[in-house]
């Protein structure tokens, strides 16, 4: 079977549970509670759980040392995503209030709601310590300098003396910790998955197995609360589709190319996760960032919207390129 086929029947299958999703919703069986109490039990329950028990079943100690390659790459290109959207805006003229919500659409994803799912679909739940490389930076700059950018872009400020608020608590949400509980294991305990009680393993593999479904059913719901039928494709919305979906990948392909070239090598799943993340859909607390900021609510749900929108159309063609040349 293809590649492309393959793709297209992984999305086709994402597409079907975000469905649920969404007319589930659009039929009144979730209230606003609902779905909040949803997205913490997959952040702060079941994903953490997932990625402790991927860790301690398919990694070993000396694995983890060799994603910290991924941790540069990943840094490396979303910081150059946000050189070139940074001369775009400026080029463009974007006014305050949309300027650093179209850097932050461009650049900074929503790895856990739709990458990780995705990432599951495409590569198995062996890809998950790969993926978990990239939630980490992504998580890490989304909330330390997406922030600084978004709010000392408020219209409503002129005097220069703008005073950031990091929320130094997002720096280690709990899927983070479910990384990092499994180092000690590794290190001293490498084979805790068949000694541990069946019971216990169990446990961490049936609800880290609720994540992706959950997960995508919650972005039907929130897609049906943003309203799809409202989208606009104005200009800068456009440029950021092309950005997010075609600028930024690239980015990510040519980073690990000149690492290949010098003798940085990975495995082909490794590459392949960090690309499909660098593709991944605009993170989904955009409008709740513009809005504590004065930014252009709108704007900055629209890109939610289109990004989680459009990228069943992107997935196939993406991983039929990475898997080909």
């Amino acid at each position: 079977m293809s590649i492309f086929w393959t793709s297209i029947q992984s999305v086709l299958s994402i597409m079907i549970m975000m469905a649920i999703g969404y007319f589930c919703q659009g039929l009144g069986w979730f209230n606003d509670k609902f779905s909040s109490s949803l997205s913490d039990i997959i952040m702060k329950v079941a994903l953490p759980c997932a990625i402790f028990y991927s860790m301690l079943s398919r990694f070993k100690l000396v694995d983890v040392v060799s994603l910290s390659s991924g941790i540069i790459y990943t840094i490396l290109s979303i910081f150059i995503g946000y050189l070139i959207s940074f001369v775009v805006v400026t080029f463009l003229h974007v006014p305050h209030g949309r300027k650093a919500i179209m850097m932050a659409g461009i650049n900074i994803t929503n790895t856990v709601f739709i990458g990780m799912p995705l990432n599951v679909a495409l590569f198995g739940a062996v890809s998950l310590p790969y993926l978990i490389v990239y939630y980490i930076v992504n998580t890490i700059i989304l909330w330390t300098f997406t922030v600084w950018t978004i709010a000392a872009d408020d219209p409503k400020i002129r005097d220069g003396k703008n005073k950031v608020k990091i929320s130094w608590r997002h720096m280690l949400p709990a899927p983070i910790w479910g990384f990092i509980v499994a180092l000690p294991f590794l290190a001293f305990w490498p084979h805790a998955d068949a000694q541990l009680p069946t019971f216990i393993i169990t446990t961490l593999k049936d609800i880290g197995g609720m994540v992706t479904p959950l997960s995508l059913i919650y972005i039907g719901i929130m897609l049906r609360n943003f309203g799809i039928k409202n989208i606009s494709f104005g200009r800068d919305n456009i440029i950021v589709l092309l950005g997010r979906f075609i600028v930024a990948p690239a980015i990510m392909l040519l980073i690990i190319a000149i690492g290949a070239h010098f003798g940085v090598n990975m495995v082909p799943m490794f590459k392949h996760t960090l690309v499909v993340q660098a593709a991944t859909p605009a993170f989904a607390v955009l409008p709740i960032l513009a809005d504590q900021y004065h930014g252009d609510v709108k704007f900055a749900t629209d890109i939610v919207v289109s990004t989680s929108t459009l990228f069943i159309i992107v997935v196939p063609i993406l991983m039929w390129l990475i898997t080909t040349f």
